[in-house]
């Protein structure tokens, strides 16, 4: 299979490590599939938006597809490994479950609560939304502690394309609140000490090889 990845080439150093083509990779490195990186500058977009039409990555290609969107992307490689996903029905759609689950019902209050800390800190508007926003993720947090349990992962000792997503969009989560729910924190944790999540942080940190856009005054 020829999988090529697209990639930023620069971003500012809040995001190095953050940004989602992590997730493909990370897929890619679980199934151990091979890739390439095609890296995109975040001021010449204008032929990429033919795969991508807003410009984001990850965007994807190999033999068969041609994709955006990390969760479709990650769910496409899902179907093609099982160390991604089981192959029976039932096992299956467990995974599909979690998928769905840490992209809407986890990473919405999470990517919000982003939202204020960093991308917006320090502008007076986000502490009248702070405390909605963290009561609902710390309910959601403590709903997914409940549902863990004492499992390694969240289809139990198989490691699945649902915990790489799920783990994702858990690292959004401030440290000292994660440490509220430690059965969370150890969960992500043994996520992210797999060999796969490290070559691809690696791989994806590496790839930061270009410069700011010209004339760039947002943070470096």
């Amino acid at each position: 299979m020829n999988a090529l990845v697209s990639a930023y080439a620069w971003v500012p150093g809040v995001a190095r490590g953050h940004v989602r083509d992590l997730r493909v990779r990370w897929a890619l490195e679980e199934a151990d599939l091979p890739y390439d990186a095609e890296l995109i500058r975040l001021d010449d977009k204008t032929a990429y938006r033919a795969k991508q039409p807003f410009g984001q990555v990850p965007a994807y290609v190999d033999d068969e597809v041609e994709m955006f969107e990390s969760g479709a992307i990650v769910l496409h490689l899902a179907e093609r490994s099982e160390a991604l996903m089981p192959r029976d029905a039932a096992g299956r759609a467990r995974v599909q479950t979690w998928i769905f689950c840490a992209l809407n019902t986890m990473e919405t209050p999470i990517a919000m609560l982003a939202e204020l800390n960093i991308f917006n800190a320090g502008q007076a508007w986000t502490e009248g939304a702070r405390p909605r926003v963290e009561g609902w993720v710390r309910m959601r947090l403590g709903e997914l502690e409940t549902r863990l349990g004492d499992k390694a992962y969240l289809d139990g000792d198989a490691f699945t394309a649902g915990d790489i997503l799920m783990a994702d969009v858990l690292r959004m989560i401030p440290e000292p609140m994660l440490a509220e729910y430690p059965k969370l924190a150890a969960y992500l944790a043994r996520c992210l000490a797999r060999p796969g999540f490290q070559k691809a942080l690696a791989a994806q940190m590496a790839d930061f090889t270009g410069a700011p856009p010209e004339g760039w005054t947002g943070p470096q």
